[in-house]
């Protein structure tokens, strides 16, 4: 029940983050996959200028149901994870995990997260780098039709020309990206909430939960961002393009044009999204997980 109960919210909240930090989000995948913007505010005005404010949602449907469903998956089984281990390592599933622990359990969630998302994520890439004009912009000019007319259709198109692999590219930049940053982002959260919670106190107060939850995000993102600059610009790479033939090409051939700096593109996009969005998250989570405690212990 309580596991049930606390994917069910975390779905909710997932998906509501997700809808209010999407803007960002496809600025900084532009601005990743794009060499011809100066910088944050330049790729802001030349979306706004060319497709208005839609301009910034392209694809957010799919994606808002598609991360209200992982987040309850990660934290179900990061929840799950971290309990069998309790069990194996110390004989109950309520021992205090260590942070090698809590670390496995992160990493185990997102190579969880890996295997159900990277469709998504190409479709969602895809959709944010896709130019199609403002019908207010083009009233007097002819265009043509965007190749992807939706989230849905253009996982369809792209199983029809590149085949199932072209719904996983990226997927070995993306297992490197979530394993390793959820596996620092669940073992900052767990730290910091020992660390700042009182002796004597078993929880952590709603501050602290707020301080953790977002400076969890902030850590897992900075150290994630260089991978997640290579997964934008591999799946954004259609068919008959061919740019990259592998993690380890995108990344050589990235650097060897644009420097070392490349792999840290929307880094301050990915620090200034990730602490309000984890916050919320982490307050979700601390809240429901205390609500069935004391709604088991009652019984």
């Amino acid at each position: 029940y309580t596991l049930v109960t606390v994917s069910k919210n975390l779905s909710v909240s997932g998906g509501l983050s997700t809808a209010v930090g999407y803007p960002l989000d496809t600025v900084k995948v532009r601005i990743q996959t794009e060499g011809h913007y100066n910088g944050i505010w330049h790729c802001i005005q030349e979306t706004y200028r060319t497709e208005r404010v839609l301009g910034f949602y392209k694809g957010v449907s799919a994606s808002v149901f598609t991360v209200s469903l992982i987040s309850s998956v990660s934290f179900g089984t990061y929840r799950n994870f971290l309990c069998n281990i309790c069990k194996l390592r110390y004989g109950t599933a309520d021992a205090k995990p260590s942070g090698l622990d809590v670390s496995l359990a992160g990493g185990a969630a997102g190579a969880v997260r890996v295997v159900l998302m990277t469709p998504s994520e190409v479709a969602k890439v895809r959709m944010q780098t896709q130019r199609n004009p403002h019908p207010s912009i083009t009233s007097t000019q002819p265009h043509s039709k965007p190749k992807y007319r939706g989230s849905l259709h253009c996982l369809k198109v792209i199983a029809k020309e590149e085949g199932f692999g072209g719904l996983y590219k990226g997927c070995s930049a993306l297992l490197c990206r979530d394993c390793s940053s959820s596996a620092i982002y669940f073992l900052t959260y767990s730290s910091l909430c020992d660390w700042l919670t009182p002796a004597g106190k078993n929880k952590p107060g709603f501050l602290v939960v707020l301080l953790s939850g977002g400076s969890a995000g902030v850590l897992a993102w900075g150290l994630a961002t260089p991978m997640d600059v290579l997964k934008s610009r591999m799946q954004v790479d259609e068919s008959g393009q061919h740019k990259y033939k592998g993690l380890i090409h995108c990344a050589r051939e990235s650097i060897r044009k644009e420097g070392l700096k490349v792999l840290f593109k929307g880094l301050g996009l990915n620090c200034i999204r990730a602490f309000p969005v984890n916050m919320v998250v982490f307050v979700t989570y601390e809240a429901v997980l205390r609500f069935t405690d004391h709604f088991t212990n009652k019984k």
